[in-house]
């Protein structure tokens, strides 16, 4: 009878030992290696530069570029009563999952990184609706905040401002560190300083109106920001450069924009400053072709005017009075980099500075910088038209000539 009882404590015990075996055996096969728990942060790097950096068409018609005779564009007349908060879902979230990776591998430069992200996505993000969710945006895995409540405006700036000073002190100690997946930079901890000290002025020039947001004295802080690494040129600009492959061509590659045609706004106000960057953005008219007129004659471009009956914008189509969106946008699958900020705005920056006497330094000098900053780049990428925008040209324009 002993035996017996000895004999199942033994099978018992075996059965759990193997139990046990067992379930450790299959938590390790069900490990799918094609769907990882986890990842380097590089990775996720990659991604969410690209989505940051990436610019659409987004805003033409706003900035009165473009207007469209085949249909009706809301944007075109300014009816504009509801947005999208997919920013939330998209870019934030994969900025989120980034920083939780970077905590989880211990890998301080992306956590810099991605308050620097999380400071671009707001600021666009307050700028569109005012108060957002803020505070406790992104919580819902982790806290458990399913509805975060919305933050004043005055609130979100204050704390994009302290995203940008605590980006730029945790970079500065990553200094002389590799960041690997930095497809904008290379992995130059510096110049992402740079850019992000950059982003920091032009949200503190926003907010020009006030004297201070929360705890933050705005000209005091922008000539604070002043004093750290900022863009030098536009070698430092920030920018996505685009390589023909699947995903990583230029944007508007291919695009079909039979129904969109110049606005006249945009080419008149270029045309009567004599702006030869007109005609890398758009193309004489039908009837300036059949006349012979040279692409560097003003008098070959012309708009259409957003506010009319479409049937007057299809008239001038129809004879030929009207220029198309320069076709060098979607024949090249490289096109040009699009820039999140460069060297050439920065200067407009701290030219309005100037002129509100938060810095020293000459308006003029700021000003010209940056339109000379702007003829340099089109002349690097936009290569089929580099001889109208040569630094002689800038200066011709400087001068008025």
């Amino acid at each position: 009878m002993r035996h017996n009882r000895i004999f199942v404590f033994v099978t018992a015990l075996a059965l759990a030992t193997l139990a046990f075996t067992s379930c450790n055996d299959l938590e390790s096969y069900n490990e799918n290696p094609n769907n990882p728990s986890s990842v380097d942060p590089q990775y996720l790097l990659t991604t969410v530069c690209r989505d940051a950096f990436y610019r659409g068409t987004g805003g033409m018609y706003a900035q009165k570029m473009v207007i469209q005779t085949d249909g009706q564009s809301a944007e075109q007349f300014f009816k504009w009563d509801r947005g999208s908060f997919s920013v939330y879902s998209e870019g934030l979230l994969q900025v989120k999952k980034m920083e939780e990776e970077a905590t989880r591998a211990d890998r301080k430069v992306y956590l810099a990184l991605s308050k620097f992200f999380r400071a671009y996505y707001f600021y666009g993000l307050t700028l569109r609706f005012g108060d957002i969710p803020f505070s406790e945006a992104l919580q819902g895995e982790e806290k458990g905040i399913f509805n975060a409540r919305y933050d004043r405006q005055e609130d979100v700036f204050a704390g994009i401002l302290q995203l940008l000073s605590d980006a730029d002190a945790e970079l500065a100690s990553e200094e002389g560190n590799q960041i690997a997946g930095d497809i904008i930079y290379h992995g130059d901890v510096r110049a992402w300083r740079k850019l992000v000290n950059s982003y920091h002025l032009k949200v503190l020039l926003t907010l020009s109106g006030h004297a201070t947001v929360g705890t933050h004295h705005v000209a005091d802080e922008f000539r604070s920001v002043m004093a750290k690494p900022l863009i030098e040129s536009n070698a430092d600009d920030g920018q996505i450069v685009y390589i023909d492959q699947e995903a990583c061509r230029y944007p508007q590659f291919n695009a079909q924009w039979s129904g969109y045609y110049m606005d006249k706004t945009f080419v008149d106000r270029m045309a009567s400053r004599k702006d030869p960057r007109l005609f890398l953005f758009c193309l004489p008219t039908n009837e300036a072709e059949t006349a012979g007129k040279a692409i560097d004659d003003f008098t070959a471009y012309a708009g259409g005017d957003p506010t009319v009956p479409y049937g007057e914008n299809i008239g001038l189509v129809t004879a030929g009075k009207i220029s198309q969106i320069n076709d060098r946008f979607r024949t090249s699958p490289t096109g040009e980099p699009t820039l999140l900020l460069g060297y050439a705005e920065l200067e407009q920056i701290l030219a309005e500075a100037a002129v509100r006497g938060w810095i020293s330094g000459d308006v003029k000098t700021y000003y010209e910088n940056g339109v000379r900053a702007s003829f340099l780049f089109y002349q690097t990428y936009a290569t089929a038209y580099s001889q109208y925008v040569t630094p002689a040209a800038a200066e011709r324009y400087l001068k008025g000539d």
